[in-house]
């Protein structure tokens, strides 16, 4: 995927401010930007193009930004942007309204509108948080729907907000092992998990305000991060993954339906993947086989050794022996 990485230490030290400034104003949307540390400014910024939507990871001191009437008349990309802080705090003030979020939460501000925005430490060390700019055009909810979760602080520890929150952290994580055929279709699950978060908080009742199609994604996407927390039970099964999420197992198959491998088979594959992954770690060369897994839900050894070798024509230790001989030649 389209990845781009800028920092401010590969520049001369009176030049760090400015060009950082410059290339998030040109990144995100053109502001008023201040910090007490413009003398030696120390700061990254990755920008992720995800279909139309732009993900930017940002590490930066304290610093204030203002985006006026008078800007907006100059330039406007009419989008919605989502912050997610992950260390520090973000604190914007818009329509009427100042919120302030940290880490596990959410908050939608935009464009076309002036705000203040204060990015702060909660010591003396840095700033970090994402960016998510999505086009106006791009939720399902109207331009006066959104104008009420501006300046918003939506909790995510769990729900809807920790599902949206982890699949943006670790699509920023992943970035570099994706594919444009990825990018497009994590795009879509993006908007769809965003439309939902809006949903969520606009209407009582759970689902109100977004598509059925759009419900059965988040649902799927909801299942998928249920298994992949729970991969070490061994007693996972369908009954229980329907159970969780209040739906039948026969409408649980049918959300697997387009995935080719079906429910038992998904959950297969996860656990072969976590094995495969801590076989060819090099500093979990002195855990045994059966312990690794057991670890991801495999307890019977002869059946997981029959189940990896068809999945990967190679024998659990075969492959261990292979990856360690191929990091010894390297």
């Amino acid at each position: 995927m389209q990845e781009t990485v800028f920092r401010s230490e590969d520049l001369p030290v009176t030049d760090r401010f400015t060009r950082w400034r410059d290339m998030a104003c040109q990144a995100h949307v053109p502001t008023m930007v201040r910090s007490e540390h413009e003398r030696d400014f120390r700061a990254t910024l990755r920008v992720l193009q995800l279909g139309a939507i732009q993900i930017s990871s940002l590490t930066h001191p304290s610093l204030r930004v203002e985006r006026t009437r008078k800007g907006i008349r100059q330039s406007d990309p009419g989008t919605y942007c989502l912050a997610l802080p992950l260390r520090g705090t973000v604190r914007f003030a818009q329509s009427g309204r100042e919120a302030e979020c940290g880490p596990q939460d959410l908050m939608f501000y935009e464009t076309s509108r002036p705000f203040h925005g204060w990015i702060a430490p909660h010591d003396d060390g840095d700033v970090s948080h994402m960016v998510i700019q999505i086009p106006r055009d791009a939720l399902p909810q109207s331009s006066a729907e959104l104008g009420r979760l501006t300046a918003v602080r939506l909790p995510a520890r769990e729900g809807i907000g920790a599902l949206l929150s982890n699949h943006l952290r670790e699509t920023a994580r992943q970035a570099g092992t994706l594919t444009p055929a990825d990018a497009a279709r994590l795009s879509s699950v993006t908007l769809d998990l965003l439309g939902a978060l809006c949903a969520h908080h606009l209407h009582a009742e759970p689902g109100a305000g977004v598509g059925p199609e759009t419900r059965r994604q988040v649902l799927r996407a909801q299942i998928h991060d249920f298994i992949q927390r729970r991969l070490g039970d061994s007693s996972l099964t369908a009954d229980v993954i329907a159970s969780a999420h209040h739906i039948s197992t026969r409408y649980l198959y049918t959300l697997f339906d387009d995935q080719d491998l079906g429910v038992a088979g998904w959950v297969r594959r996860q656990r072969l993947e976590r094995c495969r992954r801590d076989l060819g770690d090099p500093h979990l060369r002195s855990r045994p086989i059966h312990s690794i897994a057991a670890r991801w839900g495999f307890p019977d050894r002869a059946h997981f050794s029959r189940t990896f070798r068809a999945a990967y024509g190679k024998s659990p230790r075969d492959y261990r022996n292979s990856v360690q001989y191929d990091d010894g030649c390297a």
